[in-house]
């Protein structure tokens, strides 16, 4: 068990949430603040999406990303800031027998340096990289993530002196890790974190988690999550298991049956489990020695 956990509020994501639950923030001061809540309840990491203001969808405008760091830099709440490199990798398919031409409404595919703009630019102290190609359960659609995109990610960021969080959504994705580790693009500590419960990843069910757990590479530091209403009950597990703990409304819009949440409060649900477990809650400052960041 680990009696020395960190939070990570992830913040808003970009999937399509802003319909069902007035919380989800779009523009760019709405997320900042609700990092800044979340940080305020306990959180020692936000995790950071943007979406366009004007349709809620998900955005790599680097523009949008410099307004919300810029707020939460100048307030005076302390938090580890965390940039998703996630988009750029879209695909959709046409349907049926014409899988081409690709569907331009929701595919955005581009170069993988292209995807860093925004990390380069504002130089967070940490920024994900999705270890795999995933299907996520919407007919056509693929989030892709060859090996050769990643191994240029993975070495411009280590360039940069930003840590990468690595997200793994399947056994196979610790495969690719550890050879991302071995070849010499990824500084220690490393830092995964475990995608649970995301169709069609690793389910959330204790074995696989463990599973998972067992294959992680030797002295990594890591946190996992689950999506819905197995997210709070995933504060304990990763806990219980090794790991420290994500939190937030990119994976979960629920405190309870009928109660939406906010980033604020399930935080404080969070660091409210963890206490009531004798787990010591880390702040941001505690992190950044752990895990050797650098605070811009």
């Amino acid at each position: 068990m680990n009696f020395e956990a960190f939070v990570t509020c992830a913040v808003t994501g970009s999937g399509a949430t802003t319909d069902k639950s007035p919380h989800v923030p779009v523009t760019p001061e709405q997320i900042a603040d609700s990092a800044i809540e979340a940080a305020r309840a306990g959180a020692a990491i936000a995790h950071i999406h943007v979406r366009d203001p004007e349709t809620g969808k998900g955005s790599r405008d680097t523009a949008l990303y410099r307004e919300v760091v810029d707020r939460v830099r100048a307030s005076d709440v302390d938090v580890v800031i965390n940039l998703t490199a996630g988009m750029g990798g879209d695909m959709v398919f046409g349907p049926g027998e014409r899988p081409l031409p690709l569907d331009p409404a929701g595919t955005d595919m581009v170069g993988p340096l292209e995807r860093l703009k925004h990390v380069e630019e504002l130089l967070p102290e940490i920024c994900t990289l999705d270890c795999g190609t995933m299907n996520f359960a919407e007919s056509d659609y693929v989030m892709t993530n060859t090996p050769g995109a990643l191994r240029t990610m993975a070495m411009r960021v280590k360039e940069l002196g930003v840590r990468p969080e690595l997200e793994v959504f399947d056994t196979g994705h610790l495969v690719f890790v550890n050879e991302l580790a071995r070849d010499g693009y990824l500084d220690d500590p490393m830092m995964i974190q475990l995608c649970m419960g995301i169709p069609y990843g690793a389910p959330d069910d204790p074995q696989t988690l463990m599973a998972m757990v067992n294959r992680l590479p030797a002295g990594a530091t890591w946190s996992a999550f689950s999506i819905g209403r197995m997210q709070i009950p995933f504060v304990a597990m990763a806990v219980l298991a090794g790991g420290n703990v994500r939190v937030g409304l990119e994976d979960n819009l629920w405190l309870e049956k009928g109660v939406q949440a906010t980033n604020g409060t399930l935080v404080e649900r969070a660091v409210t489990i963890l206490q009531s477990m004798n787990v010591r809650v880390l702040g941001p400052a505690e992190v950044r020695e752990r895990l050797k960041l650098v605070k811009r």
